[in-house]
C-alpha cells in the first residue's frame, strides 16, 4: 500500500494473514514480546523524504515495522533502522529484545484502539491534512495507529530560504 503526503511518499511492503477463528494476540503472538508486524517475510515501510515519526526525524529509506502487543494499554511500534527480519534477533529461542532496540531508528507507544473484527491484516496510510500521515495497522480485534509527519513546512520554508 502506498500513499504521496505533501512531498513524500510512503508506502508498506506486507503479507496479510487471516485469523481463520484463532486467537491471534495473547496465543499466537505473545504479549510483551516484539513481533513482526505481518506475516512471511518483514514488513517494510518506505519514505521518500526525511521525516519525523514517533518525535524523531527519521531519514529517507527503509524500516521495517515491529510491533510489541500488549493485553491493555498501548502498543510499542519499533521501526528497525536495517529493515532486517525481527527473526535476525534470535537468541536461545525468543527475541533478544535488548539487540531489538539497539537497532530501533525509533520505538514509540502508539494508540490502540481494542474491539472490532478484521480477518486480514490491514494497513491504512490516510493522508490526513497531507502534512500528517496516519498510519494504521488492523488485525484480529486491534487497531495501532501513529502519525508521520512529512514535514511539509520545514520542506517549503527551505525551499523558500533558496530564492
Amino acid at each position: 500500500v502506498s500513499q504521496n503526503v505533501g512531498f513524500t511518499k510512503i508506502s508498506i511492503d506486507y503479507s496479510s494473514p487471516a485469523v481463520k477463528g484463532r486467537k491471534i494476540f495473547g496465543e499466537i503472538e505473545k504479549y510483551d514480546v516484539t513481533w513482526r508486524a505481518g506475516a512471511n517475510a518483514q514488513t517494510v515501510i518506505e519514505f521518500s523524504t526525511a521525516v519525523s515519526v514517533g518525535g524523531k526525524n527519521l531519514r529517507a529509506g527503509k524500516y521495517s515495522i515491529f510491533m510489541t502487543p500488549t493485553a491493555s494499554g498501548d502498543w510499542t511500534v519499533h521501526l528497525n533502522s536495517k529493515a532486517a527480519s525481527v527473526f535476525s534477533y534470535m537468541k536461545d529461542g525468543k527475541i533478544d529484545e535488548e539487540a531489538v532496540a539497539k537497532d530501533d531508528a525509533v520505538a514509540f507507544k502508539a494508540t490502540t484502539e481494542r474491539g472490532g473484527s478484521t480477518e486480514r491484516l490491514q494497513y491504512h496510510i490516510s493522508a490526513n491534512d497531507n502534512k500528517t500521515a496516519i498510519i494504521t495497522m488492523a488485525w484480529e480485534g486491534v487497531k495501532i495507529s501513529f502519525p508521520v509527519d512529512t514535514q511539509v513546512t520545514q520542506k517549503m520554508d527551505q525551499f523558500k530560504n533558496q530564492f
